[in-house]
């Protein structure tokens, strides 16, 4: 089966085999407040401490999970049987899609891996404690999150026992897909492709787990439907295999852009991995990408070296029943169709690293992604490390999507809160994104989006002014806007720019400048429900929205933005959408407000989401 057509639920879409088994479910559950689980062997079979069930992968705070308790439990544990079977010349893994923070598992009794990371995957090798001719065997996973750590990646995880502001409920332990896999001996672990138009070439890095024995290949075959694009075969001499796919069919200038994913046109191709060794096949792996090329030049945001102008939506991916989990591939498809039919071409999913799955419906249904991670509030040798290590495998988990067009590292200072004078902090924020463009060159990164840039491929502002002739007041000229990205005092009460590199790329024209947060009205007659600016009438909320919206777009400066926000979330009311996905406004008038236009929406028959152009 090719990449590009399976149904999205599998976990991990860049790289497919056909069989594969999810774990998800009902699992065995236990709180580890005074922290003797280890000592007291839990993780050995037949352990009582168990004595509730929660629905993984759903984080035990939420009401999906079976257990909603959002109370301070800083060490949870999980068990439950799986058949497994040791094969000759094959390896048994269990993937975990994202545990939040640091994970620990057993199989029967025995110590089987350790990670660190609550956004990112990981998997574990169970085949040499499988005992032979046992089938059933017990899987334990403990989690550690500490509520009150400022140093981990915690994104809008509240630290005070009642939710506030901009903070949400906590996520702790399981909150992404757990699936086994059946594996060879030497098989792919990861791929990596960069589409490289110029040049009409994919170039490729392919992982695998050890190098054969024999004569070991691997043939990569390139195809856009039915048609042949490319075709190599490598020899293997180490454990990283790199490929230089060349495209003939871009070398035709007038035809290429049939071949180039947009959000018009999402094409993909798919990318067929087989490795072998004396001939024989050992793996057979699926994965796809994108041809497309991303930068900016002459203060424009460009896709395939023509300027786009980037209607984009603030997704903090947070919903009331599962919290940062989702419910699967269905509710991603939806949520991503939903904002295409809203008028947006961009999302910009907020301090957390979304499920892979909504970056597979991103890449399929032409959906630009603004990869962000959930921010540390302290700065610190530990945070340091802990965010830089999680960022980094992000970045490498995402970079083969094409639907991903920028990378945010930093949001609004947070964790690096005195970057404007501390040295340490400039350097921090600068070398992450150096870093970023050294594993990734293909795409712009924002050192630290808001405010307090330094060293910025954007200049993204937050502006929360809530009324059109203010927000024009600042953007409306080029000599406004110019003016309020030197100032001392920005928007927020925060300086713009606070590093010569920032500057320099803005008084060079190359840096376009957009308004990465702004809006934030809410829709509420509560008063303890937040908001930049809260209107209780929807006539009343349509007006002031559509003429945020209606400013930018007189703005003869700002090439793009990014509207606070999707949906409310908790106490935060300032979505387009209620909590429940119900559109605070018919669909048809919100995309008009979007893009000053409305043409060309319709609802499917019997779809609830399902809007298309």
């Amino acid at each position: 089966m090719k990449a590009t057509q399976q149904d999205g639920s599998y976990p991990r879409p860049l790289l497919t085999r056909e069989e594969w088994t999810s774990l998800d479910g009902t699992w065995d559950f236990a709180y580890d407040d005074a922290g003797e689980g280890r000592t007291a062997r839990w993780y050995a079979t037949g352990s009582p401490a168990f004595d509730r069930r929660i629905e993984v992968p759903y984080p035990p705070e939420s009401p999906a999970s079976g257990i909603n308790d959002t109370g301070f439990h800083p060490v949870v544990w999980y068990r439950r049987t799986l058949g497994l079977s040791a094969s000759a010349g094959r390896r048994e893994l269990i993937h975990f899609g994202a545990v939040d923070f640091v994970a620990d598992v057993w199989l029967d009794g025995q110590h089987v891996g350790h990670h660190v990371g609550g956004q990112t995957p990981f998997t574990v090798d169970v085949t040499d404690v499988l005992a032979p001719g046992v089938d059933e065997h017990v899987l334990v996973v403990r989690a550690e999150d500490d509520p009150f750590s400022m140093e981990a990646p915690r994104g809008k995880q509240d630290w005070r026992d009642q939710t506030h502001g901009i903070w949400y409920e906590r996520t702790t332990g399981i909150w992404q897909t757990v699936w086994a896999e059946s594996v060879p001996a030497a098989h792919v672990t990861e791929v990596y492709w960069r589409s490289d138009v110029p040049r009409c070439a994919v170039h490729g890095e392919i992982v695998l787990s050890q190098v054969p024995s024999g004569a070991p290949t691997v043939d990569v075959v390139v195809t856009f439907g039915d048609e042949v694009l490319a075709s190599q075969s490598v020899g293997v001499r180490d454990a990283k295999v790199l490929v230089d796919l060349k495209l003939p069919a871009l070398t035709n200038g007038q035809d290429r852009a049939r071949l180039l994913w947009s959000p018009e046109h999402p094409n993909l191709i798919d990318i067929a991995v087989t490795l072998r060794s004396d001939g024989a096949v050992l793996d057979d792996v699926a994965s796809y990408t994108g041809l497309r090329t991303v930068s900016v030049s002459g203060g424009a945001f460009k896709l395939n070296e023509a300027p786009i102008y980037t209607r984009s939506v603030l997704n903090q991916g947070y919903r009331p029943d599962t919290h940062n989990a989702s419910t699967g591939t269905a509710q991603l498809k939806g949520e991503v169709e939903l904002l295409l039919a809203m008028g947006f071409n961009s999302v910009r999913n907020h301090q957390k690293a979304e499920d892979p799955r909504f970056l597979f419906w991103a890449d399929t249904l032409g959906l630009m992604v603004w990869g962000e991670t959930a921010a540390a509030y302290s700065f610190s040798n530990t945070a340091i490390e802990l965010l830089t290590a999680e960022w980094l495998e992000l970045v490498r988990r995402d970079r083969s999507h094409p639907s991903v067009v920028v990378w945010v590292p930093f949001n609004e200072s947070w964790g690096v809160q005195d970057i404007a004078h501390d040295e340490a902090q400039k350097n921090f924020a600068k070398g992450l994104s150096a870093i970023t463009r050294a594993l990734d060159p293909t795409r712009p990164v924002i050192s630290n989006d808001g405010w307090e840039h330094v060293d910025s491929d954007i200049m993204g502002i937050h502006d929360y002014t809530t009324n059109g002739p203010g927000l024009l007041a600042t953007w409306g000229t080029a000599g406004s806007a110019d003016a309020r990205v030197r100032s001392e005092l920005g928007v927020q009460g925060r300086k713009p720019v606070v590093d010569p590199l920032a500057l320099l790329k803005w008084d060079a024209g190359t840096a376009p400048l957009m308004l990465t947060e702004f809006g934030g009205i809410s829709l509420s007659a509560d008063p303890d429900d937040w908001g930049y600016a809260s209107v209780t009438s929807p006539k009343e909320y349509e007006s002031i929205v559509g003429e945020l919206f209606d400013a930018l777009r007189k703005s003869p400066t700002v090439v793009g933005f990014c509207y606070t926000q999707f949906m409310d979330t908790g106490q935060e009311t300032n979505g387009l959408l209620y909590s429940d996905g119900t559109p605070k406004l018919p669909v048809e008038t919100i995309r008009r407000i979007v893009t000053g236009t409305g043409e060309g929406v319709k609802l499917e028959a019997g779809a609830t989401n399902g809007w298309q152009d």
